[in-house]
């Protein structure tokens, strides 16, 4: 076993890895491939799902190239997709008919607000989040009226339809699998939670034919084999998941109470309640109800709250505005200062979704004067981002009914120190930041698959892997905690009412 491995893929919003990971939890020969996204319109946020074949399949070639080179033994394929981003795609020709549908994407949210008035209620008990402001079975029934091409290939029986984790299943796996896992099926806003199934009238309600829908699966299953004509090996896919869900296995969250909190486009926060679900579903509209994950026929589950655009707001400044060379030079000038000195930013390119979900809500960077600093400009953006996590954890504990006793961190913006500290003094909830948090979804993708005997024999020997990792505790007192998440809280309400007078 000591040149076992599994290779993992992560396949995110704005970027591919992969990687093979060792029963060590190690996580090597690590290769990334950026993708681009396009907002040609408010509220649209769309991929070339062929981009994002072509990069996993770039990545991976390598991956595994190195990996024979240095006599590694790969033994079965581990994946962690973005969730609810949809594709419809030609199963004939094996090309995508239309641009994927982001998750960050809003286009259908009026109309699923007036669905949500007659759904809402029946949905939050089965589905465990209302209507929302974006859904693929909606996206996909628009195309099916209103795209030739794509009513054609449902008429002549060649239509495929999924979020990520379908599509690159069946465009890697020599069986062509058609399925969806329950981690990305329960972000899709159509799994019964309690029942591992789909809530078929919700969907049809949709205009989605349900015939259409791809068959529903463990995420520790037997979900094919890779296909060697393009990977070169055939060794079974061992499980495939949400990055989130997938990050919170990577982060050693198994048990009730521990929480994380995943940087990447968007910053999510999970909060684990294992076998029941939570006790107050529907109190924020923002803060969903899911399946943690399914193994064994038995689903664990949790609950979330994220922010849109927080990693992606960070990369937005620096591109578009240019005020700084990169991320990582946010956290170095934030560093050099004590705070923002009243300049706030509230990181919503995308819209709000604490306290309410309100799409119309913008960004907002205020509080200048003239002796604000550039030091304290990023400061205040780092802060956002920290104040948003703190309002997730908040939301969590009241819809779960469970306190958080530690949050472990993890993502690209994990690496910031002061943002951590940020995340620690705002929610008074010690921070936890393991060693190469960075790749925890796809250690967690790893651990979910290999953990019946393989590389593991249970999902808690994997996580015993990780070691202690960072610890970042509470700086502030509860004062001055309190002050300062008001100040944000005013801010946020202060937003709000300026898109209801607009």
């Amino acid at each position: 076993m000591g040149n076992s491995a599994v290779l993992a893929i992560d396949e995110g919003t704005t970027g591919t890895r992969a990687a093979w990971v060792t029963s060590d939890g190690g996580v090597h020969g690590l290769e990334y491939r950026r993708l681009s996204v396009s907002s040609p319109r408010p509220g649209v946020v769309e991929q070339d799902a062929n981009e994002i074949l072509d990069k996993t399949l770039d990545a991976c070639r390598a991956v595994l190239n190195r990996a024979a080179d240095e006599g590694v033994d790969i033994q079965g394929i581990a994946l962690a997709t973005q969730r609810s981003t949809a594709v419809l795609w030609d199963t004939v020709t094996g090309q995508p008919l239309v641009p994927a549908m982001v998750w960050q994407d809003s286009r259908y949210a009026t109309e699923l607000a007036i669905l949500g008035e007659e759904w809402n209620e029946r949905l939050v008990a089965s589905v465990g989040r209302p209507a929302g402001v974006r859904s693929p079975y909606l996206w996909a029934a628009h195309h099916l009226r209103e795209t030739r091409e794509v009513e054609v290939a449902f008429r002549e029986r060649r239509l495929g339809f999924g979020t990520v984790e379908t599509w690159l299943l069946w465009s890697l796996t020599a069986e062509r699998s058609y399925v969806a896992t329950t981690t990305n099926a329960t972000s899709a806003g159509g799994y019964i939670l309690r029942d591992h199934a789909y809530e078929r009238d919700w969907i049809e309600a949709l205009g989605f034919p349900s015939d259409l829908l791809p068959e529903l699966r463990q995420d520790a299953d037997h979900l094919g084999h890779s296909d060697s004509s393009k990977l070169g090996i055939s060794v079974p896919v061992l499980s495939a998941m949400g990055d989130q869900h997938a990050g919170t296995v990577g982060l050693g969250c198994l048990r009730p109470g521990q929480a994380m909190c995943v940087h990447g486009t968007g910053s999510f926060v999970d909060l684990v309640t294992g076998s029941n679900m939570p006790a107050r579903p529907g109190l924020y509209e923002g803060t969903l109800s899911l399946a943690a994950w399914r193994r064994h026929h038995e689903t664990t589950y949790a609950v979330e709250t994220f922010t849109a655009t927080t990693g992606s707001a960070l990369d937005w400044v620096c591109s578009t505005l240019g005020w700084f060379d990169s991320p990582q030079r946010i956290s170095e000038l934030a560093a050099t200062v004590d705070g923002s000195n009243g300049v706030m930013f509230i990181p919503a390119l995308t819209g709000l979704r604490m306290p309410v979900v309100e799409p119309n809500a913008r960004a907002s960077l205020t509080g200048f004067s003239m002796s604000s600093t550039l030091p304290e400009i990023a400061y205040a953006i780092l802060e956002g981002v920290a104040h948003s996590v703190a309002s997730s954890v908040e939301a969590n504990e009241a819809v779960s009914g469970i306190s958080v006793t530690e949050i472990a961190v993890g993502g690209g913006m994990s690496a910031s120190d002061p943002l951590i500290q940020m995340q620690a003094d705002l929610t008074g909830i010690p921070m936890r930041r393991l060693n190469s948090c960075d790749t925890a979804s796809l250690r967690g993708a790893a651990f979910m698959g290999a953990a019946d005997g393989l590389l593991w024999s249970s999902l808690t020997e994997a996580v015993e892997c990780l070691g202690p990792g960072d610890l970042f505790e509470p700086r502030l007192t509860a004062a001055e905690q309190l002050g300062r998440r008001d100040a944000w809280n005013s801010r946020i309400a202060s937003e709000l009412a300026l898109v209801r007078d607009s």
